[in-house]
């Protein structure tokens, strides 16, 4: 699965990289929703809801499902500005019709498009009801009453700024500045290709034959397209997305990327066909024995065999799979190669599963 963008013709002046904070800040609210998906930043989640006062945190609670799962486009602006303000400014310039169905997007997972007609907006409706009361309540509020609900958004974006944001992007907004200048340079003096390569492992360039079309194609849930064409690309770093990718491509505006920025002490995100592939190498009962056996330390081709009663081609095979899930290590002794089991890569799947090998 997959979201594409059309980028042809899109000149490299339009692929814009730059910071935002109402991007960053909705980055922190998704990680105060759902700390779970992000374990390297516990302690800035306990640190902040242990300061923020009671009732911004009774607030912040009830509007969780705002960003817990889904974000509003609006929430990922294309040209982003130096300050909160300014981009909640920006978006007070919305119409009322677009940023409902922006909205409801995040409150029920509602395709922004149908939710601006009536007959999209009423089917949103009726799936916010089914997400609970929280999420039928919003959405009513602001079929209803989009002027002081939006009130409400903005005033709940502005009070986190004296609680938490301000202080948080002060520290970290010098990263993503350099990590900025670090793509930027990239896309002057080596192309997209390379620059998208440093920007996500799930993202993919693919380009015609004849060099006319190209697209990008984004590892994500679902099966969608939209284009860049006539807009641009915009992406945005953030430190407080690691390890997601959060894509906005509603039709007629132009397509944000916000992608998590350069982390040393972070891996990178493994692509989803990758892991596909490391656990459909390892569904194979020959190569679960050999991956064990590799657990253990480092075989060549023919103690494989021996071990296990097989061929050497009938191993060679099986661990040319193990190589492609990268889940194999191989280095040269003498006119011998030894094979061994990456721990790293069969830790990242899960630690049972390496438990199990090692058992």
């Amino acid at each position: 699965m997959s979201l594409t963008v059309d980028i042809s013709g899109v000149p490299p002046e339009r692929m814009l990289f730059a910071v935002s904070p109402l991007a960053e800040l909705a980055a922190m609210l998704h990680v105060l929703a759902v700390p779970g998906h992000h374990p390297s930043l516990q302690g800035w989640v306990a640190r902040t809801r242990e300061a923020l006062p009671g009732e911004l945190a009774a607030r912040l609670a009830g509007s969780a499902f705002l960003w817990r799962s889904f974000r509003a486009d609006f929430l990922l602006p294309g040209e982003p500005g130096e300050t909160l303000a300014e981009e909640l400014d920006e978006l007070d310039k919305l119409d009322d019709r677009t940023y409902l169905a922006s909205a409801l997007v995040m409150t029920c997972g509602a395709d922004s498009g149908a939710a601006a007609s009536d007959a999209g907006l009423a089917r949103a409706i009726e799936l916010a009801r089914a997400r609970g009361p929280l999420q039928s309540g919003f959405a009513e509020r602001l079929a209803d009453d989009p002027p002081g609900v939006r009130a409400e958004v903005r005033q709940l974006l502005e009070d986190c700024a004296p609680a938490f944001f301000t202080e948080t992007w002060r520290r970290v907004r010098p990263r993503l500045l350099a990590d900025l200048r670090v793509k930027q340079d990239l896309l002057a003096r080596h192309g997209l290709a390379e620059t998208l390569a440093a920007v996500s492992r799930a993202i993919r360039l693919d380009t015609s034959a004849d060099g006319a079309r190209s697209r990008l194609v984004i590892d994500k849930l679902q099966d969608n397209a939209t284009t860049a064409v006539g807009t641009g690309l915009t992406f945005i770093p953030t430190v407080f997305g690691h390890p997601h990718l959060v894509a906005m491509h509603s039709r007629g505006r132009r397509p944000v990327l916000q992608y998590p920025a350069a982390t040393p002490d972070l891996p990178e995100p493994v692509p989803l066909d990758q892991v596909t592939l490391r656990l459909q190498a390892l569904a194979h009962p020959v190569r679960l024995r050999l991956a064990r056996t590799l657990a253990r330390g480092p075989h060549t081709t023919g103690e494989l065999a021996t071990a296990w009663e097989l061929t050497a081609p009938e191993v060679s095979r099986h661990l040319t799979v193990l190589r492609k899930a990268e889940l194999l290590t191989t280095r040269r002794r003498g006119r011998y190669v030894l094979h061994e089991l990456d721990p790293a890569a069969t830790t990242a799947l899960g630690t049972d599963l390496l438990e199990a090998l090692l058992r």
